[in-house]
């Protein structure tokens, strides 16, 4: 009897660990794949996005290039429930949203002021390997942009 009920617990934490990380399936380093994305010439690129888990918040941390192709690095730190919360290192935003509508896809948006520049889309493919994020709004210089970028997970 006490064999059975040890096994059974076993299985039922074994089961709660594999439902956390499905849950958490955006967790982890994404680098960009070039050849897989659509973006418009002159747009920034995030080459490296880190989404990590600090307490019950997530962290987002971005490495990419702006329009003009110099280096940018930036922090977002937050949940995903669309509420804003303020990004460091980003001279074109003060804060973003993101709220997650189901397991596989966040929405965005991206603030300067209280003017969004931008929204999107971040869909994570159903094997958990590939983030799909889609784009569209204004640039610091008030050009439209918008665009797909596909992400690898490392």
């Amino acid at each position: 009897m006490k064999a059975r009920a040890t096994i059974l617990i076993l299985a039922l934490c074994f089961v709660g660990v594999v439902v956390c990380f499905a849950a958490d399936g955006f967790i982890g380093t994404w680098k960009l794949n070039e050849a897989k994305s659509k973006l418009s010439p002159g747009t920034p690129k995030n080459t490296t996005v880190v989404y990590e888990a600090v307490g019950d918040n997530v962290k987002v941390t971005i490495d990419g290039t702006d329009g003009d192709g110099q280096p940018t690095h930036n922090e977002w730190t937050g949940k995903f429930d669309g509420k804003d919360y303020p990004v460091t290192g980003d001279p074109s935003s003060d804060a973003r949203s993101l709220k997650k509508i189901n397991d596989h896809t966040l929405t965005f948006a991206v603030k300067k002021g209280d003017k969004v520049t931008t929204t999107g889309r971040i869909v994570l493919s159903a094997d958990g390997k590939t983030r799909t994020v889609t784009t569209s709004g204004t640039d610091p210089k008030g050009n439209k942009i918008s665009g797909t970028a596909v992400y690898d997970k490392q």
